[in-house]
């Protein structure tokens, strides 16, 4: 399987059209209709093969109302057939309510059990904490609840099948719950990482190596070519900051998202604070709405966690902390000496964050310490850069005076993770997302070095700008059952029925259909009425001419009847029209069209024909009437069928055009495929058609 033919600048993906039609089928399309060069509002469309496939439903914290959405206004949401979710942070699963509640979109939503769990908790509190006005909500806690009746759930490494489009997950780490995608459409398979960090960390498994490679792997970038500082090195500067600042009577703020880094960052806290008597005093408050429900949820799921955080919990339960205290709300928080709070959100952009900032944010004694990747456009990548002064959510300005600290809690893959991950999977095709542009642009060329000499392709597409591939497969039939319990022999015909689920394909014999699938063997009888109002004996004489076997059933009908082949029956059932009867097959259906075409030419000849005139047609007119019979089976066989020059008949299928002599058989067609499916045709209709005599 290859794939060849890159890139292309989207437009809309409503009604997008092939160059190359010929190869339409195989075509891949990948878009990105958030994430692409930036990070934030994560969401890809895939579509192959006819099935289309959406990876995370995010929005981006920066923005508010619509304009924090994915750009879904580039694709038509009725047409997809799944969505996956890869975790619960808000710029992956954070439009989800709304695209299934205010959108067409009708399909299947998947995501781990965990990640249920979160979403619902964690949306709720962002509806709650959002301060936007009423009409630029973007959905509410009612839609919240219509959405989690419609998410289902998927355990990793389950294999599951929607339209035939299969796909399963691997553990991401990064949070609790993450998921990487693998789906595979016609053997074709993609790996979407979402976030994903293959370090261990206080209570996280590290994100799995699939076993076998992809065919496209959509990656994440968010660090680019940055490596992060040793795990032992990032806690020890983390505890130091914070056992100075309180220690010299400051405040310490840590802004972090309800869930994710925030219990890796509690469990550490929580540590240190137990081996340092000297600071049980000093009390830490975990500031968040969810705080209580939040470790409910990641008790709940201790077996998804790693050996480390299991064993301990066999002891003692690790998320019931010894030294820290949850905060509602700002008004129950008695701000009163030195205190550790960590607070939602992590962006700085509204919630307890951002009112214990404006409140702290003046004092040279208090510091913010920044545990994880800040986005552009937030309060939090602002004061990164350390301005002098700072704008309030009161809109008056105040000098930042306290302390900034950045130190990366991040749990996602840095420079040396995601090289040694593609490396170990070698993808021939690397698509870049969730990443800003330069840090994006910075890892795109290291990994072209890193890939020299190989026939990787990585691309970096912007937002609605489509990524086209094509792959060419070999389609093959497996012969099941009893046809399988003997190899043919070299030029040996198996005949049986080809069964096609999904985008497999296999041949058995027809008594084996009900044992390998859900379908069975029918047998359809087809009852039609022809207009005729002329003499019985006519139909009979021109069968004659026609057929070799032309039959009046043995025992006595109610009316005048004639079967032909021991296939079709026709019968006058009145002065006004003639019935015709069969069981379906190729060949039946073909001789009753021919029939049906001989009746309606008898009709238009006028109701004065008798079998003495039949008998003084000339060799031009029988050879008229032989060549309407094979015109009529050949158009019941390829429908688009004209009468050119000389007699010959000119079928058409797909642009490519086959001539037919209709007195000798011989075929003109460049396409040698159509050509042979012509001759056969022709063979099998010469087979139950005998040729007219051409004398009367």
């Amino acid at each position: 399987m290859a794939a060849s033919g890159m890139t292309g600048q989207g437009s809309s993906l409503k009604r997008r059209e092939s160059t190359a039609a010929t190869r339409e089928g195989d075509q891949l399309i990948i878009t990105p209709l958030g994430a692409g060069s930036e990070v934030g509002r994560s969401c890809v469309y895939m579509s192959y093969k006819g099935k289309i496939v959406l990876f995370d439903c995010g929005i981006h914290p920066a923005y508010s109302g619509m304009a924090a959405l994915p750009y879904f206004d580039e694709i038509d949401p009725s047409t997809i057939d799944v969505l996956l979710v890869t975790h619960f942070h808000l710029d992956h699963a954070a439009s989800l309510p709304y695209f299934l509640e205010k959108t067409t979109f009708k399909g299947r939503v998947f995501m781990t059990h965990a990640t249920k769990a979160i979403y619902k908790l964690l949306l709720s509190d962002y509806v709650k904490v959002s301060k936007v006005s009423v009409e630029d909500m973007l959905y509410d806690e009612q839609d919240i609840l219509r959405s989690m009746d419609k998410i289902e759930v998927i355990d990793f490494h389950q294999t599951l099948e929607v339209n035939g489009i299969r796909f399963w997950c691997y553990t991401a780490g990064h949070v609790l719950g993450a998921a990487m995608f693998m789906v595979d459409i016609a053997g074709v398979r993609v790996l979407y990482t979402g976030d994903y960090s293959r370090e261990e960390d206080r209570h996280l498994l590290a994100a799995e190596i699939p076993q076998f490679s992809p065919d496209i792997c959509i990656i994440e970038s968010t660090y680019g070519v940055q490596l992060h500082q040793p795990r032992l090195a990032r806690e020890k500067r983390f505890t130091e900051i914070i056992h100075s600042t309180v220690s010299q009577g400051g405040r310490v703020l840590i802004p972090a998202f309800a869930l994710g880094r925030a219990q890796e960052l509690l469990l550490i806290l929580d540590e240190y604070w137990s081996n340092h008597p000297d600071l049980h005093n000093i009390p830490i408050y975990y500031a968040s709405p969810l705080a209580k429900r939040c470790m409910a949820v990641y008790q709940t799921y201790i077996n998804s966690m790693n050996e480390r955080i299991r064993n301990q919990f066999a002891k003692s339960n690790p998320f019931d902390f010894k030294h820290i205290s949850p905060l509602k709300s700002i008004e129950n928080f008695n701000d009163v000496g030195p205190s550790v709070v960590m607070a939602s959100p992590g962006s700085l952009q509204s919630g307890l964050s951002r009112q214990l900032f404006d409140k702290w944010c003046s004092d040279k004694k208090n510091a913010c310490v920044l545990p994880g990747y800040v986005m552009e456009g937030t309060l939090a990548k602002t004061i990164i850069n350390e301005p002098k002064e700072v704008t309030l959510m009161n809109g008056l300005t105040a000098p930042l005076n306290m302390q900034v600290y950045y130190i990366s809690f991040s749990a996602h893959a840095d420079f040396a993770q995601t090289s040694a991950f593609l490396n170990e999977l070698m993808p021939p095709n690397i698509i870049l997302v969730h990443g800003e542009a330069n840090e994006m642009a910075r890892l795109k060329q290291n990994l072209i070095t890193q890939f020299t000499g190989t026939n990787t392709k990585i691309i970096s597409p912007k937002n609605c700008q489509s990524v086209e591939m094509y792959f060419s497969s070999e389609k093959m039939a497996k012969t099941i059952g009893r046809l399988a319990e003997k190899v043919p022999d070299v030029g040996e015909t198996v005949s049986g029925l080809l069964v096609k689920k999904g985008f497999t394909y296999q041949i058995m014999a027809p008594e084996d259909l009900h044992v390998f699938s859900q379908l069975s063997t029918a047998n359809i009888t087809q009852r039609i009425s022809v207009p005729y109002s002329g003499s019985f004996e006519v139909i009979k004489y021109r069968l004659k001419q026609i057929y070799e076997s032309v039959e009046s059933p043995s025992q006595e009908a109610d009316a005048p009847t004639l079967v032909v082949h021991e296939r079709v029956t026709i019968k006058q059932e009145s002065e006004n029209y003639v019935t015709m009867q069969w069981s379906s097959d190729p060949i039946s259906d073909m001789v009753s069209d021919s029939v049906v075409a001989m009746i309606l030419n008898i009709n238009r000849e006028g109701p004065k024909v008798t079998p003495v005139e039949e008998a003084t047609r000339t060799q031009e007119e029988t050879e008229k009437m032989a060549h309407k019979v094979i015109y009529a089976l050949m158009v019941s066989l390829f429908g688009d069928v004209k009468v050119a020059e000389e007699g010959k008949l000119v079928i058409t299928v797909d642009g490519d055009v086959a001539q037919l002599n209709g007195k000798n058989g011989e075929v003109e067609c460049e396409n040698e495929g159509l050509k042979e499916r012509v001759r056969m045709a022709f063979r099998r209709i010469q087979g139950a058609v005998r040729p007219i005599p051409l004398t009367a």
